[in-house]
C-alpha cells in the first residue's frame, strides 16, 4: 500500500516557491499590475519594479543590470543565446563547440543549426562528465563563432572549469556560452572571473516562480532576437513583460544571496551522508559524476541489475520523489545520452537513480532514504532480468 509520507527529493527538475517569493510577487497580480511599456502611473509603477529585479538578478551573478535579458525560461534562453549568436556572427563563422552532456534544449538547438548551415562540434568528456580546457582549445578554430558548455550537470551534478574554459575562448577571440540552470543560487558564480560572456539561469530551479529566466549577455555582444515585435528587453525579446514572476525570479535570487554558503554547507554534508551510507550499505552500486566537483544538492547513483524506472516506482509507493536523469526526458526510452558520454554500459545506464536535495530537505528523510533504498534495490534484484 502506498504511504502517506511524502519526501521530496527532486530539487533538481523544479522546486517549491518559497512563501517569502510567493509574498513578494502577489502584489503584482492584482494591485501593481500594469504593463511596463505604458506611460502613466500603473505602467511606471510595473517598469520601477522590473529595472530593480534586473538589479538583483544581476547582484546574484556580477553583471550590470543592463546586461540581464528576462525570458520565459531557460530553454528559451539557450535558444537565445545559440540562434541569436549563430545568426548574428555567421558572417564571421559558421562553427560552435558544445558538450556532449548537454540538456537536450542545447543539444536540439545545436542540431537545429546543422540543419541551418552551421557545423557544430561536440568536446569529449571524461568518466567524471569533466570536459578539458586543452580539447576546447584544440578543437577551436578560425571559423569558431560560440563555444557552449554547462556550468554543472542536471544528471550527475559534475561542475565544469567554466574559469579555465572562459579563460581559453576568451584567448581565442570566441564567445562563451553557459547553461547555468542548475548552479545558479547553489553555487557562486561570477560572469567576470569565470570569463562568461552569455549565461542561462533559471527561476524554478531555485525555489522562484515557473515561467521566467534570463540571459546574461555581454555588454557589446550583437545577438539576434528570436522573437519580434514591440521592443521590450532593449529590443532583444518581444513580449509583454511578466513582472509578477521576474519579481519573484528577483526575491529568490536576493534569498539565495544571503543563505547560499550555509545552505551550501548543510547540503553539502547531507549528499556526503547519503552517498557514503548507500555505497557502504548496498554492493554493485556506484556514483556517478565527479566525488568532489559537484553540485552540494547531487546524488546520482548507479545500480547493477536493477532497473532505474522500477526503483522510481518503490519509491514513490513509499513516499519518495526521486528521478532516473533529466526531468525534461524522463518519459522517453532513450538511455541517458550523458551516461553514455562518460561510459557507462547500458546496464549501468538502465540502473541509474538521481536524488536531488533541496531548501526543506530535512536529515531525517535522508536517514529514511538510507534505511529503504537497500530494501528496495535487494527485492528488486531478485526478479531482475539483468542478472
Amino acid at each position: 500500500m502506498p504511504t502517506k509520507k511524502r519526501i521530496y527529493l527532486d530539487y533538481a527538475s523544479t522546486t517549491p516557491t518559497d512563501p517569502r517569493v510567493i509574498k513578494a510577487m502577489l502584489p503584482y497580480f492584482d494591485k501593481e499590475f500594469g504593463n511596463t511599456m505604458s506611460l502613466h502611473s500603473f505602467g511606471q509603477k510595473a517598469k520601477l519594479a522590473l529595472e530593480e529585479s534586473r538589479e538583483r538578478v544581476a547582484d546574484l551573478m556580477n553583471a550590470k543590470s543592463s546586461e540581464i535579458i528576462f525570458t520565459s525560461s531557460a530553454t528559451e534562453s539557450n535558444n537565445l543565446a545559440l540562434k541569436g549568436i549563430a545568426a548574428a556572427y555567421k558572417k564571421k563563422g559558421r562553427h560552435i563547440i558544445i558538450s556532449p552532456i548537454e540538456h537536450p534544449c542545447i543539444i536540439e538547438t545545436a542540431k537545429w543549426l546543422e540543419k541551418n548551415g552551421f557545423e557544430v562540434t561536440k568536446t569529449k568528456v571524461d568518466k567524471y562528465g569533466l570536459v578539458d580546457p586543452k580539447e576546447v582549445k584544440r578543437l577551436i578554430r578560425k571559423d569558431t563563432i560560440l563555444v557552449s558548455v554547462m556550468h554543472a550537470n542536471n544528471e550527475i551534478g559534475t561542475i565544469e572549469p567554466i574559469k579555465e574554459i572562459g579563460a581559453v575562448c576568451k584567448k581565442a577571440g570566441v564567445y562563451f556560452h553557459t547553461d547555468a540552470a542548475q548552479s545558479f543560487g547553489k553555487i557562486p558564480i561570477d560572469v567576470d572571473k569565470m570569463n562568461i560572456d552569455l549565461l542561462t539561469a533559471s527561476s524554478h530551479k531555485m525555489y522562484g516562480p515557473k515561467g521566467v529566466a534570463c540571459l546574461f549577455v555581454r555588454e557589446g555582444i550583437k545577438i539576434e532576437p528570436l522573437l519580434h515585435g514591440g521592443g521590450h528587453e532593449f529590443g532583444l525579446r518581444a513580449s509583454t513583460v511578466n513582472i509578477s514572476g521576474i519579481v519573484g525570479f528577483a526575491k529568490a535570487c536576493e534569498i539565495c544571496k544571503k543563505e547560499i554558503k550555509k545552505e551550501n554547507k548543510r547540503l553539502s554534508r547531507l549528499r556526503d551522508k547519503l552517498i557514503s551510507k548507500i555505497l557502504e550499505k548496498i554492493d554493485n552500486s556506484f556514483l556517478n559524476g565527479h566525488p568532489k566537483k559537484r553540485l552540494p544538492n547531487n546524488v546520482n547513483f548507479g545500480f547493477s541489475f536493477v532497473e532505474g524506472e522500477s526503483l522510481i516506482i518503490q519509491l514513490d509507493l513509499l513516499g519518495i520523489a526521486a528521478s532516473t536523469g533529466s526531468a525534461c526526458s524522463s518519459q522517453k526510452l532513450e538511455a541517458s545520452h550523458v551516461l553514455q558520454a562518460i561510459g557507462l554500459k547500458p546496464y549501468q545506464i538502465h540502473g541509474s537513480l538521481r536524488f536531488s536535495l533541496g531548501r526543506w530537505t530535512k536529515e531525517a528523510e535522508i536517514d529514511y532514504v538510507i534505511k529503504i533504498l537497500p530494501k528496495i534495490v535487494r527485492k528488486l534484484r531478485k526478479i531482475s532480468p539483468f542478472k
